[in-house]
């Protein structure tokens, strides 16, 4: 008893250490963060803006240490170097984790639900959303501090992709989780890859497509420098990039830094959703101007879509956590009409 006494008193002294609170006497907070994205990419950009934001918020007591473009483990890994302390909050996303436990695919990236990130976004913060995320992240050691939303996703691909039947056999990078079920149901080849792969197993005609981020995104990533395909607006994906801290090391954090950190979170999701609104707009007039044809799909494909992605969810709804997600989501999708029962 005495040395799990001593084993926990030493957790908690390290978790205080991290955060800088007992460092100098001061109430101070130092922490490492990982991003999968570029500096130079729109979401890097918005990304360096909230460190910058609780930074000064803070008067500088909350220091920040970033790492971009997964600089020092694997974006699937950041979730998991958090919880065990090689950085201290993954700036990724939840669908990184659906091999860990299916429900992360729910608060990643649920696919043919919303239409708008101002509709998911509510969902997190007024629909239940919070409530229902929050046990799942701490049963693995990580707090959930927020979401930011760029809308829909845009695929970049080497072929048209106007309508489901253009899906046959199409080969692009997908990232883990539900979506490579529903696009497998739908005739396509996707093959599983890390974000920062993309732009190589493009040029070297690994995959024909990509599905990577929204248009602005795949821009700064160079995509369609490579392939001259796009579809605009985006339908079939809008996941919900994360931030997630070590539990031990957040809950050691003085109250007011907790707040500005989660509150900061709130001003950047509205950012990154205004932002990609002006952006993706921009992105895809110059695209056009570039030779690269953009298609916007029928009403009735992207009915077919949004049938063969809810029809999926039930099959990743099979653990309790992922089971209370789908429910809460459900219910709130059906309260917005988007779901009908």
């Amino acid at each position: 008893m005495k040395f799990m006494k001593t084993a926990a008193s030493s957790v908690a002294a390290l978790a205080l250490l991290a955060s800088g609170a007992i460092a100098d006497g001061h109430a101070s907070t130092k922490l490492r963060i990982q991003t999968h994205y570029a500096p130079e990419t729109v979401s890097g950009k918005l990304a360096a803006q909230y460190i910058d934001d609780i930074q000064q918020m803070s008067g500088g007591a909350i220091e920040v240490e970033m790492f971009y473009s997964s600089s020092v483990v694997k974006s699937v890994e950041t979730f998991d170097a958090a919880a065990s302390g090689i950085v201290d909050c993954d700036m990724t996303g939840g669908g990184y984790q659906t091999g860990k436990n299916s429900a992360f695919q729910f608060v990643g990236d649920i696919m043919g639900g919303y239409d708008t990130p101002y509709q998911q976004l509510s969902w997190l913060y007024y629909g239940g959303g919070r409530e229902a995320a929050a046990p799942l992240y701490n049963k693995y050691g990580m707090e959930l501090i927020g979401w930011w939303i760029y809308g829909q996703e845009s695929f970049a691909s080497g072929k048209p992709i106007e309508k489901v039947a253009d899906f046959k056999d199409w080969k692009f990078r997908s990232p883990p989780g539900m979506e490579t079920k529903i696009f497998e149901k739908l005739g396509a080849k996707p093959i599983v890859m890390d974000f920062t792969e993309i732009f190589t197993a493009l040029e070297t005609g690994i995959i024909d497509g990509a599905d990577a981020s929204g248009l602005a995104n795949n821009v700064g990533l160079g995509l369609y420098d490579i392939v001259k395909y796009a579809n605009f607006p985006g339908f079939h994906s809008m996941p919900s990039d994360h931030l997630a801290c070590n539990k031990a090391v957040f809950d050691a954090m003085p109250p007011a830094h907790q707040r500005i950190m989660k509150v900061g979170m709130e001003a950047l999701a509205l950012r990154t959703a205004l932002t990609f609104e002006k952006k993706n707009a921009e992105a895809a007039a110059e695209l056009r101007a570039q030779g690269v044809t953009l298609s916007q799909w029928a009403p009735e494909d992207l009915q077919e879509f949004r049938n063969a992605a809810q029809a999926t969810w039930p099959e990743f709804a099979d653990t309790p956590e992922a089971k209370a997600l789908v429910e809460s989501h459900l219910s709130y999708l059906t309260q917005l009409g988007l779901v009908s029962k």
